[in-house]
């Protein structure tokens, strides 16, 4: 039996069968704390600041599919959780933000910490923000939060007024005209399309004589499937890089990531399919799938209004991925002729060449391609992957080859800074039997990163396999932004606003009780990842990398071209290096090692 409002939420939240919390604490909900601190059922994780505990119940949301669910005071504390939760509204995950509020008879007096709350969270949760007044609401504003989240797949947040939260607490509202009953009730639906419309479609994919398949997020769950329908339609399948996880990449006809940071196999199977099958996929980048008009489409989704949005499809499935896609393949006819997925077998293969030639270049002092071709057949069995912003998401999207049983995400939609460090936590709280990796740049470090490994350092002894590894490119350089200056818009590096400063971060991890490895050295890159792999704690891998090596898009325009040109002629100090830097890539894109004049 609850004794307060604040009993009562954690006791209704444990009923949706939330078991961890993500937060930090302040006055504004002190009634909260206090009750978490007279309960055993739901666990506290203090995070060293309010957007690292939103990022958190994103990532729990990505990785074991459950509601994500972070806490914060009133003003300071619930505006620190926006850019977290703006990664979970725009990736599409179930969060719920539970935020304190000043007192009731203060509201409108302009007091200390008050903000709108409801106006400040209208955006990123506006499928459901409600404020707590009378204990008698907290009911069913805690089962409509829930149930919005997870049916939406979007953030919805609960306002409670401090002085609410000590209130006694109402589990049962009178019976009475103006209240309402509401129950938890199980969630279960299952949304296939119609027979006719999955004859409509396979219809089309049937035709098709040289089909493409780009598997997203919402096709993670749905790796059997998307196989299978390869394999019948003779078809090759591209990955968004939140769906990096959905198909292994040790399968001849998987082209890899597609887009910026795509693969040339993926560009080239787009440009020449005449059929495109988009599953579970908002993919922004439009100039990356086929022109429009020079192939069919079909887009299974579970969100309608994300249909036909990035290319014109002639038929769209509105439908979970998998439960579609088993019933749409009984539908489907076995292609006789299997020149075209020979054609992209032949492609992924010269094209892994020419990332291992291009990860073996020499640089200074290590090349950050290699510091990922190493790590990819050390990847430990079932272990989890995070990734940030910035030049590391270009490594991991193309030279890191995921298994069967693998998971991996980051930043997908909002591609914001700072979450592979607080993505990598939760993983671990949510699977502390797993191995955890988080790759990330020096400057998403000095960010976030650093305060994690705070938190790292406070919980690991309690995890029952304590391998994470935090794997920081120490280049000194915000690097994504200062190749994004030279290639779009033609200026040379800023120093100003580029350089980062330099930061012992293995010596950090050893002061804190964690294993550091400093590496400068590209023959000791494989032996640092074993011994990281391999440490009796948390291990921070800092790799000192070059930063001048390019992350060369898989298809350089006149406009790319001619605006890095521009820059080197201009004076960038780093010219001559990156010059020689990107002569390599391109040699290597032209050569690959097995391909090489003699």
């Amino acid at each position: 039996m609850a004794t307060t409002v604040g009993d009562f939420l954690l006791q209704r939240l444990g009923a949706w069968g939330i078991e961890r919390i993500f937060g930090y604490p302040g006055d504004g909900i002190n009634g909260i704390m206090g009750a978490l601190g007279r309960q055993n059922d739901i666990e506290f994780i203090q995070t060293r600041h309010e957007e690292l505990a939103a990022f958190m119940a994103t990532a729990h949301a990505k990785f074991t599919g459950e509601v994500g669910v972070c806490l914060a005071t009133s003003g300071p504390g619930a505006i620190h959780l926006l850019n977290g939760l703006y990664d979970a509204k725009l990736d599409h995950q179930p969060v719920v933000a539970i935020v304190g509020q000043q007192k009731r008879a203060a509201i409108g007096g302009d007091y200390q910490q008050e903000i709108d709350l409801i106006s400040l969270f209208k955006d990123v949760a506006h499928e459901y923000v409600h404020m707590v007044t009378t204990p008698e609401q907290l009911r069913h504003l805690v089962d409509r939060a829930v149930r919005i989240a997870v049916e939406q797949r979007t953030v919805t947040c609960i306002i409670l007024p401090n002085d609410v939260q000590d209130l006694d607490a109402v589990e049962t509202p009178p019976r009475e005209h103006g209240t309402i009953h509401s129950g938890i009730g199980t969630i279960a639906h299952s949304i296939v399309p119609s027979s006719e419309a999955l004859i409509q479609a396979a219809e089309i994919l049937n035709r098709g004589k040289k089909v493409a398949i780009l598997a997203g997020a919402g096709a993670l769950h749905a790796t059997n499937e998307l196989i299978e329908t390869a394999d019948i339609l003779g078809a090759g399948i591209a990955k968004a890089l939140l769906g990096k996880a959905a198909v292994p990449d040790d399968l001849p006809f998987v082209t890899g990531s597609i887009g910026l940071l795509g693969t040339r196999s993926s560009w080239n199977m787009m440009n020449a399919c005449d059929t495109l099958l988009m599953v579970g996929s908002s993919f922004p980048y439009s100039e990356f799938l086929p022109k429009e008009g020079q192939a069919r489409g079909v887009q299974i989704d579970i969100d309608g209004k994300m249909t036909s949005l990035r290319y014109p499809m002639e038929y769209n499935l509105i439908g979970d991925s998998k439960k579609t896609l088993r019933a749409l393949i009984p539908l489907l006819e076995r292609k006789t002729e299997r020149a075209w997925q020979a054609d992209i077998e032949e492609d992924v293969r010269r094209w892994w060449r020419v990332l291992e030639g291009r990860a073996m270049n020499a640089a200074t002092p290590i090349n950050p391609q290699r510091v990922f071709w190493e790590l990819s057949p050390r990847l430990p069995d079932n272990c989890i992957l995070t990734c940030d912003s910035g030049s590391a998401a270009n490594w991991y999207a193309r030279d890191i080859k995921m298994r069967r049983g693998m998971m991996a995400s980051l930043s997908g939609g909002l591609a914001t800074m700072g979450p592979a460090v607080p993505y990598a936590i939760a993983a671990k709280f949510a699977y502390p039997e797993r191995p955890v990796i988080a790759m990330l740049g020096d400057g998403a470090m000095q960010m976030n990163g650093l305060n994690g490994l705070i938190t790292i350092a406070k919980h690991w002894t309690a995890w029952r396999n304590p391998r994470l590894v935090v794997m920081v490119l120490n280049n000194g350089d915000l690097n994504q932004v200062t190749w994004e200056q030279r290639a779009m818009e033609g200026d040379p590096r800023y120093i100003p606003s580029q350089a980062v400063p330099d930061f012992p971060y293995a010596g950090y991890a050893d002061l804190l009780g964690l294993r550091g490895i400093r590496v400068n050295r590209p023959e000791d890159i494989g032996l640092a990842w074993d011994q990281a792999l391999s440490a009796d704690r948390p291990c921070l891998l800092e790799m000192v990398t070059d930063p001048n090596v390019p992350p060369l898009p898989p298809e350089i325009s006149m406009k790319e071209a001619k605006a890095y040109l521009s820059a080197m002629i201009k004076g960038d100090a780093d010219s001559i290096a990156v010059v020689k830097a990107s002569a390599k890539e391109i040699w290597e894109g032209w050569f690959p090692p097995s391909a090489k004049p003699q």
